[in-house]
């Protein structure tokens, strides 16, 4: 893992159900998200959604952007498939346990 990916702060939203993104149609994100070539994402096609919801997640400076493009529905769904740095993933299931799908708990220190 690289020491940007370690040190990098990742925007979290305060509850998942404020996810309220698009959920058909076709998504062009903002160039502080997506800054490669200009990239139409098709939210009829599977490949596309999780390459998008894997780039708002890395890369979203800040919940605005989580709520206006992340589907909590959605989001559930494909979370196991996604391919995130791990202290994005961590974060993301210290604030969301349900998005662990069945890992353990980690132990409580009393």
């Amino acid at each position: 893992m690289s020491r940007y990916a370690e040190a990098k702060p990742y925007a979290l939203p305060t509850a998942l159900d404020e996810l309220s993104g698009p959920t058909s149609g076709t998504v062009e994100l903002p160039r502080h998200i997506d800054w490669g070539p200009r990239y139409v994402y098709d939210l009829g096609d599977e490949a596309d959604v999780i390459l998008m919801y894997e780039r708002v997640i890395r890369e979203s400076p800040s919940p605005a952007d989580l709520i206006e493009f992340l589907d909590a529905a959605t989001l559930r769904r494909l979370w196991p498939a996604l391919f995130l740095p791990g202290p994005a993933r961590a974060a993301w299931q210290r604030r969301f346990p349900e998005l662990r799908h069945g890992e353990p708990d980690p132990p409580c220190r009393g």
